[in-house]
């Protein structure tokens, strides 16, 4: 038998080092040395008033506290009985507790049940969960030295910040070869966030029922919350946030986290993402890794979005369709058809005059190349995460960690809900599983829940849509009389399509909000009911059920004035209307339907933005406030590190989730329809710089420490993206193609200008069709006190609308004329051109830039044949000493039992 001894010096715990890890808790009986609220004997305790505020260890001042449970004494015996059972079994599997009594709390009611892991349990759970720990110090010499690097020098942050630890190859803990590792101190050896994922996983997996009772059911800290037995449950911070701890034994990471990543101010620094993930583990570190990177590469497509909208600017005298309808001799005198029934009367195409200036500066050729521009911009950031990626599995130890996680974690709601139990093929063993029958039907279930909130949305959408019809005319009555006409400046911006479509997209927005907060409770209990696997196939299958939901909840509204709206509307004397009833489709203003999508994207993807950043600081802030208002007229010394603590919020197991799926329903607006709108990338810029020290200050300052996870990517959401990359190249050409006036004005130009010369001269006139006022049926005529002052039915007797139909008179009047083919034979042409040249690109793209960089590939492969290498010496010389101490007096030399293979026989198996 082996003594395994504290900091301290004194005895913790005894086991023999060939004593195997039994993965039922309950068979592990090896004692801890102290009790629930106890101290080990010989130790003395240091008062609480003496103790540093900030300390994060035990009574007695050595032992570090991994993990705290909080709970109120309600006098429920049920309650008491489960605590008392689920700690003695967590002692059982080696783990100390220490109980903090309510009298020494601030509020006087909260017991806090300190945990602390000894070595040995980390040790041998490290050994399970193949943690990742050094073995020899990088000799691999870095050149990633970049040219003219001293530019970045602002930029930077201190060295010792950016890099906390040096560089070591690592392999999986192997309890048994625990001298093969580096391992100065075994109390500083595994760090807080691998210590408070051990603890983690413990309670995760121990029970709170007696041995007799035998209800399997009962086990993990989630139902112990759940059920109210306790009231939280977190990993300690290890300082304040805004100073360092008092106690030397503290890192105060967090206060370095603070000061060099959380501030405002630090926005213009790079992220010290290595601190990052030693402090608050891979899978926060992956997610600020990626928003970083996103946020930089944001700023070439902002750069050039800018430059598109500038050129739309200085060529804003160049509009010579805007002239002619600004002007009174075309515009004044082209009278237009009513755009709705009975209600609404004649009007004069210059009306129109601001929205058509407003539309050019979005609908021009700049356009068509930030259009083509961002299918490329969205390829090469895709290929180019990739390699960061790449690189980042290899420095933070995530190469191969998906299949650990897969086979390793399963989830603890898995192993309790699922009774039946079959052999694994590949570790023949026994393990659960649930059967095809019950989750092909709650697969059903899930699949059908969704679709049915997904009906709900475009229930909605209908129902805005039906507004806006029902309302357009409603305004057009009210506002052809308003005072607000009469204003020098606003009143002619003022008009019943803006105020429409203003007011259609604020209530789709408030919907959207609505729904989104329905929806998420939904999706959490379906994909609960499911009993996914692993924490993995948990999230994917969560992530693709919100982000579907999300997706058409956000963009539906855009899809329909991108690819709908005047689409579908017939001509005078003949109109569409919606599902059979009395309102009519809509038209698009002879602007084109461009500007109101760039309207209704600027007013949901602002509004998500501003509505999102409040909700992530301000919410967290304000409940912290008011529930550490009482501990602020507390001494300093009586308001301890785990009850400050346990006043800031959870952060929650969804709390990454819905940071990832705010970013990537705001990639779909800059990519989807970033046609219509070139500077979406510039509001998405500014927004993320925001974002990224917002994340990092309310993780720092207003949320509990998470517990540390791990991740190797940044899940399917790297899916999602892939494909919102594809579909966006057909948006945008279609946005270009459809919804813009941009091929309409290069047909006529190159095909249909009278003069023959290459300009837009006649453009308004060629592309406005004649009907005869007196054709109109009674059910669309405008009433008389509908009608202008200015229209006179004797001397008017025709009106204008957008389409490219024969006059009448005409043989083929009111069909479809020539010129009507041409244009969409050529926007069906230019559809399939810029697509084949954007996806012909894309891929030759990702072909050419290879997903994981030739250093890293290199790297890992010196890694693998070090451990190989290093191990092989190792058993070596342990047999070695093990022969020469067994050796007789007579023999002279061990027999060549274990001889040694020559290193080019290492370096093939390992590679």
């Amino acid at each position: 038998m082996h003594r395994i001894t504290g900091k301290g010096g004194d005895s913790l715990i005894e086991m023999s080092p060939a004593e195997s890890f039994n993965d039922d808790l309950n068979g592990y009986h090896q004692h801890a040395s102290s009790s629930s609220g106890s101290l080990q004997q010989g130790q003395s305790e240091i008062d609480r008033q003496q103790q540093s505020k900030d300390s994060v260890f035990f009574r007695d001042g050595l032992r570090r506290i991994d993990f705290v449970l909080s709970y109120v004494d309600d006098k429920d015996e049920k309650k008491q009985e489960r605590r008392k059972v689920y700690e003695a079994n967590l002692e059982k599997v080696g783990l100390q507790l220490e109980v903090e009594d309510k009298s020494e709390s601030e509020d006087g009611k909260t017991y806090f049940v300190k945990i602390h892991a000894p070595w040995e349990v980390l040790a041998t759970y490290a050994d399970v969960l193949k943690i990742k720990v050094p073995f020899k110090v990088n000799d691999i010499p870095d050149n990633t030295e970049m040219p003219m690097n001293w530019m970045s020098t602002p930029f930077r942050l201190p060295d010792h910040i950016m890099h906390p630890e040096p560089d070591f190859f690592t392999a999986p803990f192997n309890k048994s070869k625990s001298d093969f590792f580096l391992i100065d101190d075994r109390e500083t050896f595994f760090p807080p966030s691998t210590r408070n994922r051990i603890v983690y996983y413990i309670l995760s997996r121990c029970s709170y029922f007696r041995d007799e009772c035998g209800d399997k059911d009962k086990k993990g800290i989630k139902r112990l919350l759940n059920n109210g037995t306790y009231t939280s449950a977190f990993p300690l911070h290890d300082s304040r946030y805004w100073t360092r701890a008092k106690d030397a034994n503290c890192e105060s990471e967090r206060y370095n986290l603070y000061k060099h990543w959380a501030r405002f101010f630090c926005f213009f620094k790079e992220q010290p993402l290595n601190l990052v993930r030693k402090y608050y583990g891979e899978k926060i570190g992956i997610y600020f890794a990626w928003l970083g990177f996103y946020t930089e590469m944001l700023l070439f497509a902002a750069i050039v979005g800018t430059i598109c909208f500038v050129y739309g600017v200085l060529t804003y005298d160049d509009n010579e369709w805007s002239k002619e309808i600004c002007s009174e001799e075309i515009g004044g005198n082209i009278i237009m058809c009513p755009l709705c029934d009975k209600k609404c009367g004649y009007w004069k195409l210059n009306t129109t005059c601001n929205s058509s200036w407003q539309s050019h500066l979005f609908d021009n050729v700049g356009t068509v190349f930030f259009a083509i521009f961002m299918g490329i911009w969205v390829t090469l950031f895709l290929e180019f995460w990739k390699r960061r990626q790449a690189r980042l599995e290899y420095e933070w130890d995530l190469v191969d960690f998906e299949e650990e996680q897969q086979q390793l974690q399963l989830r603890p709601e898995y192993e309790t809900k699922c009774s039946n139990r079959k052999m694994n093929r590949i570790t023949q063993e026994m393990e659960p599983y649930l059967p095809v029958t019950s989750k092909c039907a709650r697969t059903c279930l899930s699949g059908a829940t969704v679709l049915f909130w997904i009906s709900l949305i475009i229930a909605c959408i209908i129902g805005v849509i039906a507004y806006r019809l029902a309302v357009y005319a409603a305004f057009a009555s009210i506002m052809k009389d308003s005072p607000t006409a009469q204003l020098q400046v606003v009143g002619p911006l003022i008009t019943p399509q803006l105020a429409t479509s203003v007011t259609a997209s604020c209530i789709n927005f408030v919907i959207i909000m609505i729904l989104n907060l329905m929806y998420e409770r939904v999706a959490v209990w379906i994909t609960d009911m499911e009993i996914p696997k692993t924490h993995l196939e948990y999230e994917n299958k969560l992530t693709v059920k919100m982000f579907l939901f999300q997706f058409v909840n956000y963009y539906s509204s855009c899809f329909y004035v991108a690819f709908f709206k005047g689409k579908f509307v017939g001509y005078p004397g003949k109109y569409a209307y919606m599902f059979g009833s009395e309102l009519r489709n809509e038209e698009c203003d002879p602007g084109g339907c461009l500007i109101e999508l760039t309207t209704q994207l600027v007013i949901v993807m602002t509004g998500k933005q501003v509505w999102g950043n409040i909700q992530e600081a301000l919410v967290p802030w304000l409940m912290n406030w008011w529930g550490s208002r009482k501990a602020r007229s507390h001494p300093e010394s009586l308001y301890s590190r785990w009850e400050q603590d346990h006043d800031l919020q959870g952060f929650g197991q969804l709390g990454l989730f819905y940071e990832y799926l705010e970013m990537v329903i705001q990639f779909g607006f800059i990519t989807l329809f970033v046609a219509s709108f070139p500077l979406a990338p510039l509001m998405a810029l500014i927004n993320n710089i925001i974002e990224v020290r917002v994340d990092a200050w309310k993780l720092t300052t207003q949320f509990r420490r998470p517990v540390a996870a791990k991740a190797h990517s940044i899940g399917a959401w790297q899916e999602i993206l892939n494909g919102m990359a594809v579909l966006s190249v057909v948006t945008n050409a279609f946005i270009v193609a459809f919804t813009s006036d941009m091929i309409p004005r290069l047909v006529y130009m190159y095909a249909y200008q009278p003069d023959g010369q290459m300009n837009m001269k006649g453009y308004i006139n060629n592309s406005l069709s004649v009907f005869n006022i007196s054709a109109f049926p009674l059910d669309n005529k405008p009433d008389d006190d509908e009608n202008p002052f200015w229209f006179n039915s004797s001397i008017h007797t025709t009106c204008r609308y957008r389409d490219y139909r024969y006059p009448p008179g005409h043989e083929m009047q009111y069909k479809h004329t020539m010129q009507f083919w041409h244009i969409l034979a050529a926007k069906l042409a230019f559809i399939i051109i810029m697509e084949h040249v954007v996806f012909f690109v894309k891929f030759f793209v990702a072909w050419m830039i290879p997903d994981v960089p030739s250093d890293v590939r290199a790297r890992v492969k010196r890694e693998r044949y070090l451990v190989q290498e290093y191990l092989h010496n190792y058993e070596v010389e342990k047999l070695k000493i093990q022969l020469s101490q067994n050796t007789h007096d007579e023999c002279t030399c061990a027999p060549m039992i274990y001889p040694s293979l020559p290193r080019h026989e290492v370096l093939s198996e390992c590679l």
